[in-house]
């Protein structure tokens, strides 16, 4: 008797998960993409997410496989960071919101609406501005404008540390990744530590951009709907970012956003649907 294969864990409901590689002025590009179990062209607009730096589009993963029940998802890795290439040269956030533009100009994407994470926000914003015609809805979850003495304290000790030879600068970027893990799971800190090295000794190169981005001369060119989510461990930089940003809708979110992804991200994506659906 023949047995009857195996029933995957997944219904048929589930997103399609895939992986895949495109071209971008820096080199090669690295998306992962959640598709509606139906195939996605039918469906709502598309997101496209960008990550905090440093870190990669696998943040995304639970969010993804929610959202993308009814919309495709993108979460490419940045320039530099995850599986994509490298710029030659450290970039501006311009520059890596034009690589993102790279990625939507191949896709063909007549409309999307944009999310960025943090340090990815600043790049979501300026993708926003840069793609005007296409980019219909912005959110920012979380969004870091630094004050004079913060950017200060990184030129002076940026980080993620150089690589030493006798293996010091694992300890201090892992003391670093333990200071801000709440309540997320050993495996899940250990991925996002990962994350951090795999950039090497440019991995610093994604935060210096996002300190430098000029918000004041930026935030205030963005016409389309934008939601700003604060927070608990957020609150002073999203309140600095309400002075740029005085007609986006601000809301707050009781949890870090590094548990959010990780241990609640339906929560966090009923807020999404609110705002990406009106």
């Amino acid at each position: 008797m023949v047995k009857a294969p195996a029933r995957s864990r997944l219904s048929e409901a589930d997103p399609r998960v895939r992986r895949g590689y495109f071209e971008c002025r820096f080199g090669q590009l690295h998306v992962h993409n959640a598709i509606p179990a139906g195939g996605g062209f039918d469906e709502g607009t598309p997101l496209l997410c960008v990550h905090h730096v440093p870190g990669s589009g696998r943040v995304f993963h639970k969010l993804s496989m929610v959202l993308a029940r009814e919309r495709t998802v993108y979460a490419p890795d940045l320039p530099g960071f995850g599986e994509s290439d490298a710029p030659p040269v450290r970039p501006a956030i311009a520059d890596y919101a034009a690589a993102l533009g790279d990625f939507c100009e191949t896709m063909r994407l007549r409309q999307i609406d944009v999310l960025g994470y943090l340090s990815g926000s600043c790049i979501a914003a300026e993708l926003t501005m840069a793609l005007s015609g296409v980019v219909r809805r912005l959110v920012c979850v979380g969004f870091p404008i630094a004050t004079d003495a913060e950017r200060e304290a990184f030129h002076r000790a940026p980080w993620p540390v150089q690589p030493a030879e006798d293996g010091s600068h694992l300890l201090i970027e892992w003391q670093r990744t333990l200071q801000a893990r709440g309540t997320l799971p050993l495996e899940a800190l250990a991925r996002e530590f990962a994350d951090k090295l795999y950039g090497g000794s440019r991995a610093w190169w994604g935060q210096a951009a996002a300190l430098e981005y000029p918000a004041r001369e930026r935030l205030g060119r963005i016409t389309q709907p934008t939601l700003v989510i604060r927070a608990r461990d957020d609150a002073a930089a999203a309140t600095r970012a309400r002075e740029l940003m005085p007609r986006a809708r601000f809301v707050d979110f009781p949890a870090p956003f590094n548990e959010a992804f990780e241990s609640a991200p339906e929560s966090l994506t009923t807020i999404l649907r609110d705002f990406l659906r009106g």
